[in-house]
């Protein structure tokens, strides 16, 4: 991956995320990227809203967001990473790219309708289109959720 850094203009909007990453509602849960070194780190945010479809039943009267949409947000988060760190001849030039393990995932506080979620993801390192990443979650700068993820990159 190459230093991207005085080409990616911040911040990136939901906009540009859409043209970066597949998913579309209801799963993008990437609205906006703050911070990124490409290569290196990627901060974003997730709003979480009462219109979530998820909060229908998890859980009705007490809506909470399940741990795994935390997860995959980091995730994807870190598919952004990779998108704007790529020069077209890695693995970021990768038409998709799987979450295909994680690691030592941790929930300690529950996240709530009209939360705002942060999103730190590190890549620890990348070899053979696969890319190691720590993730942090945080809410109002405390620590929600952590793990490890590792993604694969495909062309399909």
């Amino acid at each position: 991956m190459t230093d991207k850094s005085d080409t990616v203009k911040l911040p990136v909007d939901v906009e540009q995320i859409q043209r970066l990453l597949p998913h579309r509602y209801p799963f993008a849960l990437v609205d906006r990227v703050i911070e990124v070194e490409p290569g290196k780190r990627i901060v974003g945010y997730k709003n979480v809203s009462i219109n979530e479809p998820f909060f229908q039943g998890h859980f009705p009267g007490h809506p909470v967001m399940p741990g795994v949409l935390i997860v995959e947000a980091m995730a994807q988060a870190a598919g952004v990473l990779v998108r704007l760190s790529s020069d077209g001849n890695d693995a970021g030039a990768a038409n998709l790219f799987y979450l295909v393990k994680v690691d030592k995932a941790r929930f300690t506080s529950m996240v709530v309708p009209g939360d705002q979620l942060r999103l730190e993801v590190s890549l620890k390192r990348m070899l053979r289109g696969m890319g190691l990443f720590e993730g942090r979650a945080l809410v109002d700068g405390k620590e929600v959720a952590s793990c490890e993820l590792m993604c694969a990159g495909r062309n399909d």
